[in-house]
């Protein structure tokens, strides 16, 4: 069965250049957050985003090369007013040549970032953070080594351990922490996981579970809300409201008396669509609107077709002008995407 979305043809004119003019939908939202998926491989197998035996990943051939990866970022920054560039995957550390690719893009004067699971971060932080990258954010979802083996079917809790220590060494900052808590699984470890970030300067961030894993099987009875969350943090700890900085995902808290910082992302039960700056790229060059959109714009096949930078813009800007109002999770209109998680990138 095709399980790939369907593909909205696009319109190529160019309109009159305007350099940095914003990049702005039909709500009036202006977006200057780039998600680029770097690959749709990854080296854990967590429950709740694909199966045990993994994937059908993307051949060489459909995934955007390095140069074509610094391209269409470099469209974003000087034509679209991007401002901010969040590398994913996948697991984004098994791009090869990436701290090469890092500094390409670190080069065009944009923030960058970069989502990860941490394995093999103990050797690479330094490098990136050489090349220029400004911090990382990493995934974990139990201190548990036995229940992260049971989660990630992968035995590997002190690889992220290390990691998470050498980004920090390596002074990729502020190290944020994120975990997806599933009720019966790890939501038992929400204080410990905030009191092992706060005791090695990491930002803590839960994110509630999204129905985007590869086996469909996502259930909002297991889903723990941001008020489930923010109950239980509440009973241990003072938490003083920060709120959300600017249109970041996350709203925050602040635990009284202390530098730590909690955020918790509740894309289900609080989503913040209406303020949404961001659209993403995947892998193999579909430019996504939401990222639970079910249509994708093939700016894989401008490039590969000899399309100019104005085409490009064109496009892009074509795209988000038919950016929706948002997901509309537990509605009726509700659409879940074909694509799961690890193939769009987070």
């Amino acid at each position: 069965m095709n399980t790939s979305p369907r593909i909205t043809p696009l319109r190529t004119a160019a309109p009159r250049r305007a350099p940095s003019r914003p990049l702005v939908d039909r709500f009036g939202r202006v977006h200057t957050d780039l998600r680029v998926s770097l690959t749709d491989r990854c080296n854990l197998r967590c429950t709740y985003c694909m199966p045990a035996e993994g994937l059908a990943w993307l051949a060489r051939a459909e995934v955007l090369t390095d140069d074509e990866v610094v391209r269409l970022v470099r469209i974003a920054v000087e034509r679209l007013g991007v401002r901010s560039v969040r590398l994913t995957g996948g697991e984004p550390l098994l791009r090869r040549g990436l701290v090469g690719l890092v500094a390409r893009l670190a080069a065009l004067d944009v923030e960058l970032s970069l989502t990860t699971n941490g394995i093999g971060l103990a050797r690479t932080a330094a490098g990136l953070r050489e090349a220029g990258l400004g911090r990382v954010n990493v995934s974990l979802d139990t201190l548990r080594p036995e229940r992260f083996a049971a989660i990630t079917r992968r035995d590997r809790l002190a690889d992220v351990l290390a990691g998470l220590a050498a980004a920090k060494a390596a002074g990729l900052g502020p190290v944020k922490v994120n975990a997806v808590p599933v009720r019966g699984v790890n939501d038992d470890e929400l204080v410990d996981l905030v009191e092992f970030a706060a005791g090695h300067g990491y930002r803590m961030r839960f994110i509630e579970s999204m129905p985007l894993d590869a086996q469909g099987a996502w259930d909002r009875s297991a889903m723990v809300s941001a008020a489930e969350i923010l109950a239980v943090l509440g009973e241990r700890f003072d938490l003083v409201p920060v709120g959300r900085d600017g249109n970041a995902p996350a709203e925050e808290w602040r635990i009284a008396g202390t530098d730590a910082v909690v955020g918790v992302i509740a894309s289900v039960t609080r989503p913040f669509c209406g303020g949404c700056d961001r659209v993403r790229l995947t892998a193999d060059g579909q430019l996504r609107t939401c990222l639970f959109a079910t249509e994708e714009s093939d700016l894989r096949a401008l490039l590969r077709g000899g399309a100019d930078d104005a085409a490009i813009e064109a496009a892009w800007r074509v795209a988000l002008a038919g950016k929706g109002p948002g997901h509309a999770i537990g509605s009726a209109e509700f659409v879940r995407p074909e694509r799961p998680m690890s193939a769009i990138g987070g």
